[in-house]
């Protein structure tokens, strides 16, 4: 191979933090440097944090070294049934998206931007809007949507940097828990939740989610994310990374059709009927008043992917392309799990989170108490588990101090979306789909960890003053 090639085939597989370029692209190059020489892989991170984890409980509590291997051990199955979910999503999302109708609405929308710094700020704002109606709504488009807006470049002959791209298609879960799906928000509401002692009584989403300042936040925080994203675009074609032009297209579907079980196989009536019977149970699933949980998103991505392939044929052949992205998640999410087990099984998150609490008072909590959620969202990512372990915690804080339960809820909100953008993850199903590493994409959103940080500390300022 020429050494011309083989450097621009290097170049395009495994990113480089860019070199030239001005203005902002100055700012990030140090930046950018700083992530790729020193942030491993995102297997090595969850490993790097058990142990941290499990120091910091036998340093902060008076558990024994046993127990911190028991509370770890137990904990490992803790997000099982969650894990099949995600790799579901992730299996349907893929899919879904190389259907023929998918894959032409994607063109079409991928069409809609143009210029040097648009492409990006579409894809933010197009993710972040789908992660406000649901968090795993937002994940599949942003990463499906900037690998169709990166191809769309390429078609055009328009450089467009895929890493960019890709962290803006991830900025959907640091607006997630402001929206419909929100856990604090909708484990407060619920009647005889694990926070209705502290509560009182069920405290109505008309006083979060759907709040005028939660809404206000929301909208503002898109806005701050579009901006960022923008800003960061790269002015010089020697610093764009485009996407793998391996990536753009599949290859196409081939099957024969010679016996009575492959007409079968290539019948579209196979996959219709399951289809129309899942359309059918989702209508009286929303007719009954149930609600976008992830498990409907799932049976959802399920129908349209049964009423969208040609036949059996070709829904086998992308579950087969499909599978080669689930790999990873499944073996970092356990790990994760353990450590939600060992923060919860040792007291340890009661200790961080009172740590921080006890120097609040009624001005200050709403900011301290959204920080100290910040922090607990490395070492309990799911927005669930944090509200479990951590709403109690905060909520009593909050009466003790005289301030609105809703201040404590909002806190868990924007703490747990925010560190996010540094958190691996929730970027793990994304960064399979786009075959990127989580250091190819992190020093972008760590510039929209600070601009967003900036924006939810004056918001809890402002709950807190009020």
């Amino acid at each position: 191979m020429p050494e011309n090639v083989e450097s621009r085939t290097t170049r395009a597989e495994s990113p480089e933090p860019p070199r030239g370029g001005g203005g902002f692209a100055r700012f990030m190059r140090p930046i950018n440097s700083l992530v790729e020489r020193f942030i491993p892989s995102a297997l090595v991170f969850a490993i790097v944090l058990s142990i941290i984890v499990m120091l910091g409980a036998l340093a902060l509590t008076d558990t024994g070294p046993v127990d911190v291997i028991r509370a770890w051990g137990n904990g490992l199955a803790g997000l099982l049934a969650f894990m099949t979910q995600m790799a579901l999503i992730l299996l349907l999302g893929f899919i879904l998206a190389n259907t023929g109708p998918v894959r032409g609405l994607l063109r079409r929308l991928a069409a809609v931007p143009s210029g040097r710094v648009m492409p990006y700020v579409f894809v933010a704002v197009v993710t972040c809007v789908a992660g406000l109606i649901t968090w795993g709504l937002g994940l599949v488009v942003g990463a499906l949507l900037a690998k169709e807006v990166a191809a769309e470049g390429r078609r055009r002959g328009e450089a467009r940097h895929f890493p960019l791209l890709v962290a803006a298609g991830y900025t959907c879960m640091v607006v997630w828990h402001m929206g419909y799906s929100g856990s604090a928000p909708l484990v407060a509401a619920t009647p005889d939740s694990f926070v209705a002692e502290q509560l009182g009584e069920p405290l109505s989403i008309t006083a979060t989610t759907f709040s005028l300042g939660n809404l206000v936040t929301a909208a503002l925080a898109v806005v701050v994310v579009a901006a960022t994203i923008g800003l960061m675009a790269p002015k010089s074609k020697g610093d764009i990374i485009e996407m793998p032009e391996h990536q753009m297209d599949e290859d196409e579907i081939v099957y024969d059709v010679d016996t009575p079980a492959d007409r079968l196989d290539a019948s579209r009536l196979v996959t219709l009927i399951p289809g129309l019977l899942l359309v059918a149970y989702l209508a009286v699933h929303f007719s009954d008043g149930g609600s976008l949980t992830l498990d409907i998103v799932n049976w959802s991505f399920l129908t349209l992917c049964l009423l969208l392939v040609k036949n059996p044929f070709e829904l086998i052949e992308l579950t087969k392309r499909a599978a080669s992205n689930v790999g990873e998640i499944l073996i970092q999410f356990p790990l994760y799990a353990g450590i939600m087990g060992i923060m919860a099984g040792t007291g340890l998150i009661t200790v961080l989170s009172e740590s921080i609490v006890a120097v609040a008072n009624a001005s200050t909590f709403g900011l301290l108490a959204f920080l100290s959620a910040g922090l607990v969202n490395f070492f309990v990512p799911s927005g669930g588990g944090q509200v479990a372990v951590q709403g109690p915690v905060l909520l009593e804080a909050a009466k003790s101090l005289g301030v609105s339960p809703r201040v404590a809820i909002l806190a868990i909100s924007y703490g747990d979306q925010w560190t996010n953008m540094i958190q691996p993850f929730w970027a793990l199903p994304l960064l399979a789909i786009a075959k990127l590493k989580l250091r190819d994409i992190l020093a972008y959103t760590t510039m929209v960890l600070i601009t967003t940080g900036v924006l939810f500390s004056i918001t809890m300022i402002i709950l807190g003053a009020g």
